[in-house]
């Protein structure tokens, strides 16, 4: 008899790693989650201590295994999928020179602004790469830390992303995978840094690491990193790939023109194609997890965040009640009793800003029309649909400018969980919605893949459609079409009605409250956001 075969996967977020052992038949065998802080300096600015990143591999990895009781020789390969935008300092000596300053940073608008106006200022910019970019974007980072730390800049061999620093602590090799590195300044079509750019913006190209592919074999665990995962040294280790990229085959639609949703704390709509189209729009274009294919990806800033809001913000008593088991159950519960529409009631979604369907990093959310009429349970329906009213155009705008048309949306991440935002998903944006089993999982599962398609296990990423189970499909209800139709213009229209103000009045917060931050003195300080 055969001994089963695993690859140990993991899936590395913002304030947590997921692990999961996964067999070569995509099935999840066990799981483990590691927690870890983030810093905020100041105002906008977003770190994490790298070290954290690689001990929640190794304690979750260690985990997985002693919940098996799998041998550590029967596991055949380990890969991540991460938070990307992530920029993390490396000296000669293999020091960490500075925290990671992670994708929720936007300290670099200075230098975002510097950077478009060397090719023609804000619009020239968007036509040539298809969105502006901002002080969270990885060029304009590292033209911060150039401008602001050239002591850490000069000393700095290269830096790395998240995904290559764990390459890095369990390898011994600096590299950085070709999904991570679109982020940053990627040619899609040379599969290479874009170096007349980098070079134009004034970064040192010697900084910029080797490039590999998510499939290839980057090298085998060192001894001290098997040791510290109780793993065997000589594992292999392969180049993996962005969070965002994983998810996309973890949902199963991995062929031409195929359209998925995530939503977890951020969300956002992808399509795979083999096209490279320039995107506009707030859209991008991202090179795949599959070397073979890229990934046009709007992202909104703020998804299952907003209900995280709502929850902590409206239901605190209910949660301290030990008779309520699922707050999440009761909030879909709570919904069913306010019809569609919120008694036109409309919730923006830009907690944090947003990227699209606009980018504006100002913009912020707005309960638009409230009235003594309205209960907790309509603001509660609202922030739903607000969400989906942004993912609705989000959609629109990948079918109408870059001419993909999307029947079918695939929603993976922990919101696929609510059976009614389905629901309202589906109606909002009229087409029809699928849920997976362990949605949640498809971040893990995807890389996982990723790494048996590396070992030649399966022979291209088409194994998805084997490995991926549907759960659960919802179709629009055609009763609900006309009023969300209305509802959904008028979303639209308070944007452009109202970015003036938020302009306006966030820009004179921001700086009252960069003057408060400024005064203290603890570099530890955790300022919202």
């Amino acid at each position: 008899m055969t001994t089963p075969q695993y690859i140990i996967s993991h899936d590395v977020g913002t304030s947590s790693n997921k692990a999961a052992l996964v067999d070569l038949d995509g099935n999840i065998k066990a799981y483990d989650t590691e927690n870890y802080p983030i810093f905020y300096p100041q105002v906008n600015w977003a770190e994490q201590e790298p070290c954290y990143y690689w001990e929640a591999i190794a304690k979750t990895t260690r985990h997985v295994v002693e919940k098996t009781g799998v041998s550590p020789s029967d596991i055949i390969g380990m890969v991540f999928s991460t938070q990307v935008l992530g920029i993390i300092p490396i000296d000669r000596n293999d020091e960490v020179l500075h925290r990671a300053i992670i994708w929720m940073d936007g300290r670099a608008t200075k230098q975002a602004e510097k950077i478009m106006r060397k090719f023609g200022g804000r619009q020239v910019f968007a036509a040539l790469v298809g969105t502006c970019i901002t002080g969270k974007d990885g060029m304009a980072k590292l033209l911060w830390l150039k401008e602001n730390e050239p002591e850490i800049y000069n000393k700095m061999e290269c830096f790395l992303d998240v995904n290559g620093y764990l390459i890095f602590r369990a390898t011994a090799q600096k590299v950085f995978e070709w999904s991570c590195a679109s982020a940053f300044g990627f040619d899609l079509k040379k599969k290479d840094w874009m170096r007349m750019v980098l070079n134009y913006i004034g970064l040192d190209l010697n900084k910029f690491p080797r490039l590999v592919r998510s499939i290839d074999k980057v090298g085998g665990l060192t001894f001290e990193a098997a040791e510290a995962c109780g793993l065997l040294p000589g594992t292999p280790v392969f180049g993996g790939c962005g969070d965002m990229q994983s998810a996309a085959i973890g949902s199963g639609a991995i062929g031409e023109g195929d359209g998925h949703i995530y939503l977890g704390t951020s969300g956002w709509v992808g399509v795979t194609t083999s096209k490279a189209p320039t995107g506009s729009h707030g859209v991008v274009t991202l090179q795949s997890g599959d070397p073979n294919m890229n990934l046009l990806i709007g992202e909104m800033e703020t998804a299952g965040a907003c209900l995280e809001w709502v929850k902590n913000e409206f239901y605190k008593h209910e949660q301290n009640d030990p008779n309520i088991l699922n707050i999440y159950a009761l909030m879909d519960d709570e919904i069913r009793s306010v019809s569609p529409g919120a008694d036109y009631l409309i919730c923006t979604p830009w907690l944090y800003g947003e990227r699209c369907p606009v980018t504006d990093p100002i913009v912020r959310s707005t309960f638009f029309n409230l009235s003594a009429s309205h209960r907790r349970e309509h603001m509660l329906r609202a922030v739903y649909e607000g969400v989906a009213y942004n993912l609705r155009w989000i959609v629109e705008i990948l079918e109408h400018k870059f001419a993909f048309s999307m029947p079918v949306l695939r929603v993976i991440g922990g919101g696929s969980k609510g059976v009614e935002w389905m629901q309202i998903i589906a109606d909002i944006t009229n087409r029809q919605v699928e849920t997976l089993l362990q949605p949640q999982m498809a971040g893990t599962l995807g890389a996982a893949l990723i790494a048996t398609v590396g070992l030649g296990i399966y022979p291209d990423f088409k194994c998805a459609n084997q490995l991926v189970t549907v759960d659960r499909i919802f179709h629009p209800q055609p009763q609900n079409i006309q009023v969300y139709n209305e509802l959904y213009n008028t979303y639209k229209s308070l944007y452009y009605s109202l970015r003036k103000v938020y302009r306006n009045i966030n820009c004179a917060r921001v700086q009252r409250l960069h003057h408060q931050s400024t005064d203290s003195t603890d570099k530890k300080s955790t300022i919202p956001l």
